[in-house]
């Protein structure tokens, strides 16, 4: 189960750019690596308790996400789009005391409303659960998950860090912010775009 094709998976899925690695990115450039930890500990260690609830649930969490998918998207959307403005704001000079970086628990909440966040857990439990899986399987799998995820992540708010000296005049931090509100704001509207049209709305 916790071979080289599980640390491949959650290794690629991790790293790859999502809503998370968008936000840590800006965090980086905002606040600094080690004001970004909480939020990279909220990330991992909720990912990990995600995948813990998803693989003891297996089969109530599909009937339950399928009954209730294009709310979460919703939800989830909505507030991404929320944070691609406090990211928008995070450039203006005068709302510096209005921005702060994403907390432990905020960071460990936004996994149960962040899509690229449910493919990748519910694709966990299915690939590399065994069949008769028990709760020893379960923690096993969500601790490896959270340990791999954790080193994935640090690389962006990393690579915010290493831009932040390059980003000290406020027009540069704007221009930045302003990217990177831009592609948040755009993943959750394609995102929702997405969603719309599997649920036959659009």
């Amino acid at each position: 189960m916790l071979g080289l094709p599980l640390l491949s998976y959650v290794s690629l899925m991790s790293i790859t750019p999502g809503p998370n690695n968008l936000m840590l990115a800006a965090s980086g450039v905002n606040f600094g690596f080690r004001r970004s930890v909480p939020h990279l500990l909220g990330i991992s260690i909720g990912h990990g308790v995600q995948v813990l609830l998803v693989s003891l649930l297996l089969g109530w969490v599909m009937a339950w996400l399928d009954d209730w998918r294009l709310l979460l998207t919703l939800a989830g959307c909505s507030y991404l789009l929320w944070l691609s403005w406090q990211v928008w704001l995070a450039g203006e000079p005068q709302a510096k005391q209005l921005v702060r970086p994403m907390g432990f628990i905020g960071a460990a909440a936004f996994q149960w409303v962040n899509p690229k966040a449910w493919v990748m857990v519910i694709n966990t439990a299915l690939l590399f659960l065994p069949l008769q899986a028990q709760l020893s399987h379960a923690l096993l799998l969500a601790l490896a998950c959270a340990l791999i995820n954790f080193p994935c992540i640090c690389v962006w708010a990393g690579l915010g860090e290493a831009l932040r000296r390059h980003l000290s005049q406020a027009a540069a931090r704007r221009w930045f912010n302003g990217i990177m509100a831009l592609l948040m704001a755009l993943t959750a509207l394609y995102l929702l775009y997405d969603e719309l049209q599997l649920a036959g709305v659009l």
